[in-house]
């Protein structure tokens, strides 16, 4: 019986991170982007990818009435760039294919902070817990495409290791 107990505990802890991670508003959850777009070995636990059929803007309009949202300058605000920098380096996508995918054209990239209040930050302020990538249009997972609306990298700073 306490085998069943515990076993029901964890399942219900489990479930809750889960919910808890997943962003709101329309996100699915993406796996087959986790190969494409994360490091392979032990940092790839600290990523999450998302997509969402929304615009990068309506996605930014979301994102910025969140408690959880920093905003230090620069973030969260919509740059073209190409492939190679938006993806980075350390994924095992073929750079070649989604440089040909993209063309001429450059993807919208936003970048930003997301925190939680805590009581080891001064005066309860939030500090960053996650950075996220926010891309439009986004690669098909097999670089034949472009996806029209919006793609989210998620890495947990705290798997991660960063301060």
């Amino acid at each position: 019986m306490t085998r069943i107990l515990a076993g029901a505990v964890l399942l219900c802890l489990i479930a809750r991170g889960a919910a808890a991670q997943a962003p709101a508003g329309g996100w699915h959850e993406a796996p087959a982007y986790l190969e494409l777009f994360a490091p392979s070995g032990a940092r790839a636990g600290a990523y999450h990818i998302y997509v969402t059929a929304l615009d990068l803007q309506a996605v930014l309009k979301q994102v910025s009435g969140e408690p959880a949202t920093l905003h230090p300058p620069g973030s969260w605000l919509p740059v073209a760039q190409l492939p190679s920098d938006t993806f980075g380096q350390t994924g095992a996508y073929d750079r070649s294919a989604l440089a040909r995918l993209y063309g001429a054209r450059r993807a919208t990239v936003a970048r930003g902070p997301r925190g939680q209040a805590g009581p080891s930050t001064p005066l309860g302020a939030s500090r960053p817990r996650e950075a996220w990538t926010l891309v439009s249009p986004y690669p098909s997972p097999d670089l034949r495409r472009l996806e029209p609306g919006t793609l989210l990298i998620v890495m947990d700073l705290e798997q991660t290791g960063a301060p």
